[in-house]
């Protein structure tokens, strides 16, 4: 077997891939990583999404915790931030997650955390893949065998601590919500309802097979129509498993992960409650964002894509909010990870504190025209050292200078290179980028994969 753990933990189709064989394995092994920790309890915490396999592989994963004495507790369908809020504040050793966030409902994942709420180690990830299956030397019995149980408490315990985090409450606010058929299919539009809130739903019927079929974060076309046909001040939507959101206004236009940066990060150094002054972005964070904050008087760090990088930096200035584009945000006064509940509340919260809709932010910045170009080249190795590349990437910048940025990297999985190209004028965008993009198929051969018109986009 190759490498099981991936950047969200394991993922791949249920009862192929991913079977409950092996996730009785990860559990087993998992298990005696936790017992050889000190100072840990020996307790996992547990839930899923709604997907019809969720609960066959949580079942497999709790008896594999159970068969080398670690207590399971399944809180059942629940976010992933639940998990992550239960394990940092309650008595668990860890955390897991079973499900495949925005995928299709065929697949599933297993995603484990540690007491802190954060993913679990590369040595933790290491020492399970090399136990799998082992051979026990001695196996518990009677007293000694973890036990599965199946209590609701420490869901409302999440739930009340969601609650608080909102004390103006929302009355007198619409919110419309597409839950995605997902794991906030219910406690993501009761803590609304339950702070006052008028809440206009849809993706509240999951059936096992339809999480995040028919809208959701990275279908944001139905919650732009809900929200624009009920003229709601807000709208929401969730992906699969609840880490993220992203957020329309009342005009049905989108608003990402930069968007809901920026109106969180101006209110607050409004009111005296950024400190330091700075945001964390990635890479694909549009320029015209950028210049937005530093006009507030925000300092913009960037960062690779991806939510480990997002963490780093956050950790290493102290910063209060960073994420992507794709609507993973991190506050982290409120928890290590992405949670989509935390992140429509705080955007709640603050209409609420300004008197405004949301469409009365959407005209604060203009995003810059950015493109993404992916090129399926005929050799990857060696893009990084070829000086006519390096060379063109030297004047496309030099061309651009403060009025645009260039990036260009190389797919981790796929024989793709990406060109990201973007600038305060179009027409400069794409001079830019057919200069670029000539250069790096004419080196080192190949065609355009895709070409995806970012201004306006999830990104990454």
């Amino acid at each position: 077997m190759g490498k099981l753990f991936g950047t969200d933990g394991v993922r791949g189709v249920a009862n192929e891939k991913l079977s409950p064989e092996l996730a009785f394995q990860i559990g087993q092994a998992a298990g005696r990583w936790l017992i050889a920790q000190p100072d840990i309890p020996n307790r996992v915490v547990q839930g899923r999404d709604t997907r019809r396999s969720g609960a066959m592989l949580g079942a497999a994963l709790a008896a594999g915790f159970c068969s080398v004495g670690v207590d399971a507790v399944s809180l059942g369908i629940v976010p992933t931030g639940c998990i992550s809020w239960v394990a940092r504040h309650q008595e668990y050793g860890l955390g897991a997650v079973i499900s495949a966030s925005h995928n299709p409902a065929p697949d599933n994942g297993i995603k484990l955390m540690t007491s802190e709420g954060t993913k679990i180690s590369a040595e933790g990830e290491e020492f399970i893949e090399s136990h799998l299956g082992a051979t026990l030397e001695s196996r518990p019995t009677g007293g000694s065998v973890g036990l599965l149980t199946t209590p609701r408490e420490e869901i409302s315990l999440y739930e009340d601590w969601l609650l608080s985090l909102v004390p103006e409450k929302l009355d007198g606010l619409t919110v419309a919500i597409d839950a995605a058929h997902g794991a906030a299919f219910e406690l993501g539009i009761r803590v609304f309802e339950r702070l006052g809130a008028k809440v206009i739903s849809t993706g509240t019927s999951p059936d096992g097979m339809n999480i995040n079929e028919e809208g959701g974060a990275t279908k944001p076309g139905t919650i732009q129509d809900l929200t624009q046909v009920h003229k709601a001040d807000l709208g929401v939507a969730y992906d699969g498993d609840a880490d993220r959101a992203v957020f329309s206004d009342s005009e049905g236009r989108l608003i990402n992960g930069d968007r809901t940066m920026a109106i969180w990060c101006a209110h607050w150094a409004k009111h005296g409650g950024l400190d330091p002054a700075a945001v964390v972005g990635t890479v694909m964070s549009n320029g015209g964002f950028e210049a937005y904050m530093q006009s507030q008087g925000i300092w913009v760090h960037r960062t690779d894509v991806g939510d480990k990088y997002v963490s780093a930096k956050l950790r290493e200035i102290g910063g209060r909010i960073g994420g992507e584009q794709s609507g993973h945000i991190i506050f982290p006064e409120h928890g290590p990870t992405g949670d989509g509940l935390v992140t429509a509340l705080q955007i709640a919260r603050i209409l609420k504190r300004e008197g405004r809709p949301a469409v009365d932010f959407y005209g604060d910045f203009e995003n810059w025209p950015q493109v993404l170009v992916n090129l399926e080249v005929a050799r990857k190795d060696g893009w990084n050292l070829n000086e006519a590349i390096q060379s063109a990437v030297r004047s496309a910048e030099e061309s651009l200078g403060t009025r645009g940025r260039v990036n260009l990297r190389a797919s981790g999985t796929q024989p793709i290179l990406r060109v990201m190209v973007e600038a305060d004028d179009m027409g400069v965008r794409d001079e830019v980028t057919e200069t670029l993009v000539g250069v790096v198929l004419g080196e080192l051969g190949g065609t355009i994969y895709s070409r995806v018109d970012l201004t306006h986009a999830l990104g990454d």
